[in-house]
């Protein structure tokens, strides 16, 4: 089983989607936020289902629509990790609303 770390630059993203939230009254920023989290608990069984984008990195989609979010890794075969490096929001990141 792999191992998941989130870069510093993580918790930055984290604080930037609660502000966001907060800013348009949302309270269930802190319950969108875990199910962020436990999303990317996936990888420890499997490491190799995101979307592969430049070099080694991956993409893992997670939730769906406008609200959905996507974080990107990589995943070191010789130590077993996968570094989490960082998380946006799919409107961020250009993605069109499916919903």
């Amino acid at each position: 089983m792999a191992r998941v770390e989130l870069a510093p630059e993580v918790l930055d993203d984290f604080e930037r989607f609660s502000d966001h939230m907060a800013r348009f009254e949302a309270k269930d920023a802190p319950a969108r936020i875990d199910e962020i989290v436990q999303a990317i608990q996936i990888l420890t069984h499997s490491p190799l289902i995101g979307w592969p984008v430049k070099g080694s990195r991956r993409e893992l989609v997670i939730g769906r629509g406008s609200p959905g979010y996507i974080a990107l890794y990589c995943f070191v075969v010789s130590i077993d990790t996968v570094f989490v490096l960082a998380i946006r929001s799919r409107r961020e990141s250009g993605y069109e609303s499916d919903t």
